[in-house]
């Protein structure tokens, strides 16, 4: 959130928000947040902890949110339409990445910030030497990225890269584990007692675990996030009419399978992938 300079009357789209972890934080600093994702199971979870949040007090008066099923490469928002994007984690998953990319950067704002995590190159790379199942899956990653690559390529489509970090060390050898016993073997009590630390980490966030967070990122960082800017000069990119927020949109998905952030079926509940 800080990073990306997201913060109260800020509008945001979180593309391909899967459970929602990143529209909750958006909302709770008081932003305007636009939850989009392929999946409408995911949707409706989302909608209805935002629902929750808002009656038990937990987000600021002047936080609005809405939630949409949608297709990243078919964003149903008019230029220039949000101060802040967000795709964590989504990317890998998309056959057509480039014209998502230039979705982000037609919705984005003149002087507005996009925060990208896609997996980092070489842990992503111990996985699929481990495992084909891992990746071999319907909606699962299609590419690996090299944090130069992903520069690049939004830099194509008008995007100016600020900054970057890792993120998520404590993530890798989970996965490594999962690939090396089964990536579906939920029931490997190494893997279990590994998912409950995890858990236990996103929940707790206790001060050891997140020293030992920092400490390793650089080194074995899951993810690799990538700060972009819209030149504060940069025009219109030709747009399509925004339409009007509902709790829950159910929006037929154009492009064949390349929804906001299909999740295949071995990612564990608050666990990166």
């Amino acid at each position: 959130m800080r990073r990306a300079r997201i913060g109260p009357g800020s509008r945001v789209l979180d593309l391909g928000c899967g459970a929602g972890r990143h529209a909750f934080a958006a909302a709770r600093t008081g932003a305007e947040v636009v939850a989009l994702d392929a999946d409408g199971a995911e949707c409706r979870t989302v909608s209805g902890t935002l629902s929750a949040m808002r009656d038990a007090g937990e987000l600021p008066v002047r936080a609005r949110s809405a939630v949409l099923r949608g297709d990243a490469l078919w964003l149903p928002f008019a230029d220039a339409s949000f101060d802040r994007v967000v795709a964590a984690e989504v990317l890998e998953h998309l056959r057509d990445d480039r014209a998502a990319m230039a979705e982000l950067a037609r919705v984005l704002r003149p002087g507005g910030v996009l925060a990208v995590s896609v997996p980092r190159f070489w842990p992503e790379v111990v996985n699929w030497v481990l495992s084909r199942e891992y990746h071999e899956v319907p909606g699962g990653h299609l590419r690996i990225y090299r944090r130069s690559q992903l520069r690049r390529r939004l830099g194509a489509v008008g995007l100016r890269a600020v900054g970057s970090h890792h993120a998520h060390a404590l993530h890798s050898p989970y996965w490594w584990l999962r690939c090396l016993v089964g990536v579906s073997r939920d029931d490997h009590w190494l893997v279990a007692a590994y998912h409950r630390l995890l858990v236990w980490d996103i929940v707790k966030s206790p001060r050891s675990m997140r020293v030992a967070e920092r400490l390793l990122c650089p080194l074995l960082g899951k993810s690799v996030v990538v700060y972009f800017e819209r030149p504060a000069h940069a025009g219109p990119t030709g747009g399509r009419a925004f339409e009007a927020e509902r709790p829950v949109r159910e929006r037929a998905s154009r492009g064949g399978g390349a929804g906001g952030a299909r999740r295949d079926a071995h990612r564990p509940a608050g666990v990166t992938r």
